[in-house]
């Protein structure tokens, strides 16, 4: 394909991108089975744009014989180009503003008020690791040939989610398997629909065998929550403005520092780059070549966040606005993926795939319903099912699992899980561990890394169990008991 696309072209794709997202908010609101799985509008402009494109319709309209540009669905080979190249570029701003304009405490007060969080939240992640190389070590090489690499997609998809995925697929192409980017796509929307549907599920059981504390009953969902809009008497401010708008536009300039920390990431990522084959590197062997930005993007963002603070300006940079830009480039992002994803591929590879998906699922159950009430020495289900949703999908869906079966912030479960993302994020789930885990794989194969997360997970369950487990209920989560604290979103 030519890769030198007009300027208009590119204008063109991203309007196309913003009206199936408006498309797919639209049906949220008007299709009931649409709302009832929580699926956000993202995910349904994606899967439109996706039977809209080359990979449904073209290939209908091909098989009648139409002409050479319907092979590529409505919207051309050029758009769907760009569309394909996006997801690699946008992830990187959603993890710079992950901890731009966040309170960071102190690494001790963390652990001590979220241990058990992160037991569980590293449980869930290694967890799925080892299942999933576990499986391409003994049945999916063996005997359906799939490259080694597809051990890491449980952990990418499910735990990572549609952001972490996407932004892997130039690396999977990078490294030579380039089915694995649309594979890590699939996946993550199984874990994503399933997520909402199993955990959906579990809280109904919970509530009928007495395992909640905080509901007897499942409370029902308002027609707000289901169509995802608020009543015309309801007000949440989106953003605070800290500059005037006469010297710059405070969205500007937020946008602006988010550059500045992804430039931060590029210039780490350069210089690990070339200390690498200055050292050990050689056109043979290089790791760090194949690491994405965004994990460094990420330490970018933190990295500026402490300058502010230290010079006294940590006001300027205010979080709800970093979560709108954040919101608007994975928004984008989830659309652009689903849209660009090979169905070809996924059916070319369809029993390693249901495997793996099977094979998360399976972990994960195992994580919520036999560790977590070992490990959480007080309402177990409702700080454990936030977990299960983010390992299943993205943080928004244990959020929404969390709201369901704790409404009005009673138990812990908000502010344990929280805190835990500021020492989770920056290792799994689109972190450090998740981006090096697939050029580990490519360059040692599957036995090392898969040692590696034995280890961790053995650890996690074991601490989480023998140390936490047996601690009474943490003072200061007693005190809290009512009191949410923001969690960091995840792509």
């Amino acid at each position: 394909m030519e890769t030198t696309i007009d300027p208009k072209i590119v204008g063109l794709a991203l309007l196309l991108l913003a009206s199936m997202l408006l498309i797919g908010k639209v049906l949220r609101v008007k299709v009931k089975w649409i709302q009832n799985l929580f699926l956000p509008s993202a995910i349904v402009g994606g899967f439109l744009a996706l039977f809209l494109g080359p990979e449904v319709l073209g290939q209908i309209l091909n098989y009648f014989g139409t002409d050479v540009f319907l092979e590529s669905g409505i919207f051309g080979k050029h758009v769907m180009f760009v569309w394909s190249k996006l997801p690699g570029l946008l992830i990187s701003v959603v993890f710079a503003t992950l901890f731009l304009g966040q309170q960071l405490p102190e690494p001790k007060k963390v652990v001590e008020l979220a241990g058990p969080q992160l037991s569980v939240g590293v449980a869930f992640a290694s967890g799925q690791y080892v299942v999933g190389l576990l499986l391409v070590l003994v049945i999916l090489v063996p005997f359906f040939g799939i490259s080694p690499m597809a051990g890491a997609l449980i952990e990418i998809g499910f735990e990572g989610g549609h952001g972490t995925a996407g932004g892997m697929m130039p690396v999977f192409e990078e490294l030579g398997w380039k089915d694995g980017a649309d594979l890590a796509v699939g996946t993550a929307t199984v874990g994503l629909v399933f997520g909402v549907i199993l955990g959906v599920a579990l809280i109904n059981w919970a509530v009928r065998t007495g395992r909640t504390k905080v509901i007897k009953e499942t409370a029902e969902r308002t027609h707000e929550e289901q169509t995802g809009l608020f009543r015309k008497d309801e007000q949440y401010v989106a953003a605070h403005l800290t500059s005037r708008p006469s010297s710059i536009e405070p969205l500007s300039l937020h946008v602006a520092i988010v550059a500045v920390a992804i430039l931060i990431g590029q210039v780490i990522l350069y210089s690990l780059q070339s200390l690498e084959m200055a050292t050990y590197g050689s056109d043979n062997f290089k790791l760090l070549a194949y690491v994405p930005l965004f994990p460094l993007a990420m330490i970018g963002g933190i990295i500026l966040q402490l300058i502010v603070k230290r010079i006294g300006y940590e006001h300027v940079i205010d979080p709800q606005m970093m979560l709108r830009i954040q919101g608007l480039a994975l928004d984008l992002l989830v659309v652009a993926a689903l849209a660009s994803i090979s169905i070809k591929t996924i059916a070319a590879n369809f029993w390693p795939f249901i495997i793996l998906c099977v094979g998360g699922i399976l972990i994960n159950l195992f994580v919520l319903l036999w560790m977590c009430p070992r490990t959480i020495p007080d309402y177990w289900f409702e700080r454990g099912i936030g977990d299960f949703g983010q390992s299943m999908g993205v943080t928004a869906t244990g959020l929404i699992l969390m709201r369901i079966v704790d409404p009005e912030g009673e138990s812990p479960a908000f502010t344990a899980f929280g805190y835990k993302q500021l020492v989770f994020e920056p290792f799994f789930g689109g972190g450090l561990i998740t981006a090096l885990a697939v050029p580990l794989i490519a360059e040692f194969g599957p036995w090392p890394l898969f040692a590696a997360m034995v280890v961790v997970f053995l650890f996690a369950v074991v601490t989480g169990i023998f140390y936490w487990g047996k601690k009474q209920p943490s003072p200061w989560l007693a005190r809290q008991k009512g009191t949410e604290f923001p969690p960091i979103p995840e792509p």
